[in-house]
């Protein structure tokens, strides 16, 4: 295993910001550590760079106990939201400064610089400085760096949360295929759903300092393993309500009731928590399975390409996220449509039944 947190805690004088957590990272693809800020995101990437340590616990990287072993020694990479170049060194010099550190012989730093500069599209700007460059190129060479010097372990924290949406878009896209086959383990921190989606890997949803689920990023976001994982992986946030099961049927408290089959059907009848995430809520038919729901409209917004409305349903607020132009009129009734299909269910400690 390419790194492994084990029983780490990391407590601030009375406050717990990394409660017990035990994870194996996978060593191929991208780790992903999804949460809302406070979530403890960038505290376990301090703590696997030792930039900070733990209160209790090991943290092994390729098979070797770095618990107390500093920044320097870990071979790591680091690269933060912040663009972190040194301002008086060419973007040549940036790139190589960790070759230089580790000592490599000037032609096999020339390659591996040149290489990676060539991987960035940022051979044209080698011998300008970082003040000369935009915000974009100033975030590709801290990446360079990151690759150039073939670290173990790859931190990224937040990388592209300062640039702007094409920007994001193309290093999103393009970060994947830089590290493939590099042989490093990398981890992402995000507080965006959708950029976990795209990364693809495994997924650590985290919320209060804690790790709520760790598994391939696809299998998470389509069966998490409670509430707080289905929380953090939806936005807009998911729709939820309790709903009363008896026999096949779903009623929530307004009413409105569908039939359920599969293993869902075969819970105990009793209450429970449905989430439903807001794109299978629509206003038009969309599939089978659909269930009518009518709300008053109190807020719409356009988000990109998609039409949001916030609805009231019985004494919950939803919202719908479809795709297209929709005239939503604030105040008025309309009829939305949920796919019952893709409704997820709790029980009362906030757990995936079924």
């Amino acid at each position: 295993m390419s790194a492994e947190l084990k029983a780490v805690v990391k407590r601030v004088g009375a406050e717990t910001h990394i409660y017990e957590t035990s994870v194996a990272l996978a060593d191929k693809g991208f780790n992903v550590l999804l949460g809302p800020t406070g979530a403890g995101k960038t505290t376990l990437i301090k703590l696997l760079a030792g930039l900070e340590k733990a209160t209790s616990g090991q943290i092994w990287i390729k098979g070797r106990d770095v618990t107390h072993v500093n920044t320097q020694r870990r071979n790591i990479s680091l690269v933060h939201q912040f663009f972190v170049n040194y301002p008086n060194m060419s973007v040549y010099e940036n790139i190589a400064s960790p070759l230089r550190v580790a000592g490599l012989r000037r032609q096999d730093r020339d390659r591996r610089v040149r290489e990676a500069a060539e991987l960035l599209k940022l051979t044209p700007m080698l011998n300008r400085r970082p003040s000369e460059l935009s915000g974009g190129q100033q975030q590709r060479t801290a990446l360079a760096r990151a690759i150039v010097k073939e670290a173990d372990l790859v931190l990224l924290d937040e990388p592209l949360a300062n640039l702007d949406y094409k920007l994001r878009e193309e290093l999103r896209d393009e970060l994947p295929k830089l590290f493939a086959g590099r042989g490093a383990t990398v981890v992402y921190a995000t507080s965006e759903p959708t950029e976990a989606l795209l990364l693809g890997g495994h997924t650590a949803t985290m919320q209060d300092g804690r790790v709520t689920h760790f598994g391939p990023t696809a299998e998470i976001y389509r069966a998490p393993a409670d509430l707080a994982t289905a929380e953090v992986f939806s936005d807009p946030p998911i729709n939820t309500a309790p709903v009363t099961k008896t026999g096949t049927r779903m009623t929530l408290d307004g009413g409105v009731g569908w039939t359920v089959s599969g293993p869902i059907a075969d819970v105990p009848d009793g209450t429970y928590t449905v989430g439903v995430r807001p794109h299978f809520i629509t206003p038009r038919a969309n599939g089978e399975g659909l269930v009518r729901l009518s709300g008053k409209v109190l807020i719409t917004e356009l988000s990109g390409s998609d039409s949001v409305a916030h609805f009231r349903v019985g004494r919950h607020v939803w919202v719908s996220q479809s795709r297209g132009i929709y005239q939503y009129r604030v105040g008025e009734m309309h009829d939305f449509l949920m796919d019952a299909d893709r409704c997820l269910y709790f029980d009362a400690k906030g757990m995936l039944v079924g």
